[in-house]
């Protein structure tokens, strides 16, 4: 099946199916344009394949929007993840796959999701490094980080963070003197807390931090991440980046 897509000045989005048959649709998903985009598509589709019910739509999202809102942070505030859920589910899509969500949050709001496993870019990561110790940079990640620290029977010193009169404390639950170490997690906005904990980690002896986040964002750019970590792997799934000082894995 395919299907070309027009954008209009004004930002309207409309979709053409070119041939028939099952419909797969890959996008970022880190935009409401994306969404939208998406919208369109299986809404062209639908119409053009009323009375065949031999076929399927699978809806593939490499780095879902609003996916750290996913709780009321506030009484009075909006629970963003909802939303866009409510959309997403709207399609009527007979499959929603998710790389790497933040949380499982996500896969219980959407319809027929499943979780795409992020597991082989960590693999290559730690394989090029040259098995790093692995360290979980705080108490929520540590289950994730557990189980991707069985299935390479790596070492693992989980880590954690308090603020204390406002300032935050990195308390560091192992040894790390003298040892290469790879902070594994899903989402970089700006940084600065992987920042914060390499430079603990430094501080208490590792002779190299490295980082691995699924979704880089890195939104003030690389500058002050670069005075403490020795390199960042990701993948291109929120953008692509161009710089030595990242190694990108293509998912899209």
């Amino acid at each position: 099946m395919s299907y070309t897509i027009k954008r209009f000045k004004d930002g309207q989005v409309t979709a053409s199916i070119l041939t028939k048959g099952d419909l797969n649709v890959s996008l970022r998903g880190n935009s409401y344009e994306d969404l939208f985009t998406a919208a369109s598509i299986k809404e062209a589709w639908d119409a053009y394949h009323t009375l065949d019910k031999t076929v399927t739509a699978t809806l593939t999202l490499y780095c879902l929007i609003g996916q750290r809102s996913d709780r009321r942070f506030h009484e009075k505030e909006s629970f963003d993840l909802k939303v866009i859920t409510r959309f997403i589910n709207s399609m009527g899509f007979d499959q929603v796959q998710i790389l790497h969500p933040h949380s499982d949050v996500s896969l219980a709001l959407i319809e027929n999701a499943i979780k795409i496993d992020h597991f082989e870019y960590v693999e290559k990561t730690y394989n090029t490094i040259g098995n790093p110790v692995l360290v979980s940079p705080d108490a929520g990640a540590y289950k994730t980080s557990h189980s991707i620290a069985e299935r390479l029977e790596a070492n693992l010193i989980p880590s954690n963070k308090v603020r204390v009169d406002g300032k935050p404390m990195i308390s560091i639950q192992g040894d790390v003197k003298n040892k290469e170490c790879l902070i594994v997690d899903d989402i970089a906005d700006g940084g600065r807390t992987f920042k914060l904990l390499a430079d603990e980690l430094k501080k208490q002896g590792a002779s190299k931090v490295f980082l691995y986040v699924t979704h880089a964002q890195f939104n003030y750019g690389f500058e002050e991440v670069k005075q403490s970590i020795d390199h960042v792997y990701c993948t291109n799934s929120y953008r692509d980046i161009e710089d030595p000082f990242v190694t990108q894995y293509n998912v899209i």
